[in-house]
């Protein structure tokens, strides 16, 4: 969520993408080096906040969070996509084909890791040395555990004037991503209204 979250709305100024320039990715990798850790995106050794991020990093990931964005489009059809990259959609086999063969390309074993005190805990092993091969697959398999799993039913796609996000479902009546969405929602249709109103005489 968080990678396809990298494009959003920005205001006045449009859609803003987060990994625009290494620099975004390097922030946002700085960002999220905790949520990937405990996600299980850093383990074993992978510091994803120490990663150098370069424009090979940048396009690898960019390109798994457009066929996990296309994905998305995928799961919440038939209602429709987001409306920032709904024109530009990566055909939906090609985005299965590029987000198995990005987490394929880290060969990982699991292993169980089982303290004195505690409880058992299966962690995965990796045989590549390459930190960003190792950060792009990681984000790849993280993309279809989800989309493999129950979560993905909670998929939505918020249709607030301006909003662009994917978001997950909360509740029986959730329509969109935040509060803040709705209200602008309710202030759009009460406009409409309004304003057919007044232009029906």
């Amino acid at each position: 969520m968080a990678l396809a979250s990298t494009i959003h709305h920005g205001g006045d100024d449009g859609i803003v993408d987060d990994l625009d320039t290494v620099r975004g990715v390097a922030r946002w990798l700085q960002q999220q080096s905790e949520s990937l850790a405990a996600e299980g995106l850093a383990a074993e050794g992978l510091a994803v906040g120490g990663l150098v991020a370069d424009e090979e990093l940048r396009d690898a990931i960019i390109g798994v969070r457009r066929a996990v964005r296309a994905l998305f489009a995928r799961a919440v059809s038939p209602a429709p996509p987001s409306p920032a990259d709904a024109h530009r959609l990566m055909p939906a086999d090609e985005a299965l084909a590029h987000l198995n063969a990005a987490a394929a390309r880290e060969p990982v074993a699991p292993q169980l890791h089982w303290p004195a005190e505690g409880a058992p805990a299966a962690r995965l092993l990796s045989a590549e040395a390459d930190p960003h091969v190792r950060l792009v697959a990681a984000l790849a398999r993280d993309a279809v555990d989800f989309l493999s799993g129950p979560e993905r039913e909670q998929l939505r796609a918020c249709h607030a004037p301006r909003c662009v996000r994917y978001f997950l479902k909360s509740h029986g009546r959730q329509e969109w991503c935040k509060p803040s969405c709705g209200n602008r929602a309710r202030v759009a249709r009460h406009y409409e209204r309004t304003r057919g109103t007044t232009a029906g005489p």
